[in-house]
């Protein structure tokens, strides 16, 4: 394992974290953290015309491509879409990669996001960042507990409202303007994912609506044209209460929001 420090992302599908991740970890890359991604889901229903087998490989490629592109560490999904449960045959493979990685900063999705995966994906992430040391749960493979401090970090929704259409407020800003052009090459790599998210939730021009998020996030900081927005979960079962390693390490590229409550 590399002596940098990580930061792992735990999403529901491919393609999740460069829509609202992606800037941030691109600019704790550029600081000198090792970028890991895991899509907890394999994209198995995100398409109009593929079989199965077809879809998964198309977007496991989709996705090895973007972290390759990026310099990150690609980890595979271990169920299909619409599958991510919040049970132990989902968390115990999700915590073993928590255990080999040892990151020391999660990002994960919102816990009030507009689809059900996604809300999944984030109740699976907290937990298995949350029972790493408890030598009796026992993951799968097998790896041995850890006692590191790890940070939870929760994105903004997708559409940054929650499910009853309120505006999110997120506690603090990215800015992520330096790296936008990569952030797009990475969503690029999902070619396939255009095609269906034209079809299936209208959303045409995939570049607008990611871009566009961006932009209205870096528009509430009255600082940074384009940002990412989060929230810090409870230090309470993760870490010493003063930790907060998102924000020390990228410093003047973080603006408080003054909406936070």
């Amino acid at each position: 394992m590399s002596e940098k420090p990580r930061v792992l992302a735990l999403v529901a599908h491919p393609d999740d974290i460069e829509f609202m991740f992606a800037g941030t970890m691109l600019m704790l890359q550029a600081r000198g953290w090792e970028m890991h991604c895991m899509t907890i889901a394999n994209g198995s229903c995100g398409t109009a015309v593929d079989d199965v087998e077809t879809i998964v490989a198309k977007r496991r490629a989709e996705g090895q491509a973007a972290c390759k592109l990026a310099g990150a560490v690609w980890h595979p999904a271990v169920c299909n879409d619409l599958e991510v449960f919040h049970n132990w045959d989902v968390i115990s493979q999700v915590l073993s990669v928590v255990r080999d990685v040892r990151p020391q900063i999660v990002l994960t999705q919102s816990t009030d996001d507009y689809m059900e995966d996604h809300i999944n994906s984030c109740r699976v992430a907290v937990t298995a960042a949350f029972c790493r040391g408890m030598r009796n749960a026992q993951c799968r493979p097998p790896r041995p507990p850890i006692q590191d401090d790890v940070v939870v970090y929760h994105a903004i929704p997708h559409g940054l409202m929650d499910p009853f259409r309120r505006r999110i407020e997120p506690e603090f800003f990215v800015n992520i303007a330096p790296v936008m052009q990569m952030k797009w090459d990475m969503l690029s790599c999902h070619s396939s994912q255009k095609e269906w998210l034209d079809v299936s939730q209208g959303m045409d021009a995939y570049q607008k609506v990611m871009v566009g998020f961006a932009a209205e996030l870096g528009r509430r900081t009255g600082r940074f044209t384009h940002a990412e927005g989060w929230r810090r979960r409870s230090w309470l079962g993760f870490s010493a209460e003063e930790k907060d390693p998102l924000r020390d390490a990228l410093g003047d590229d973080v603006a408080m929001n003054p909406l936070w409550h």
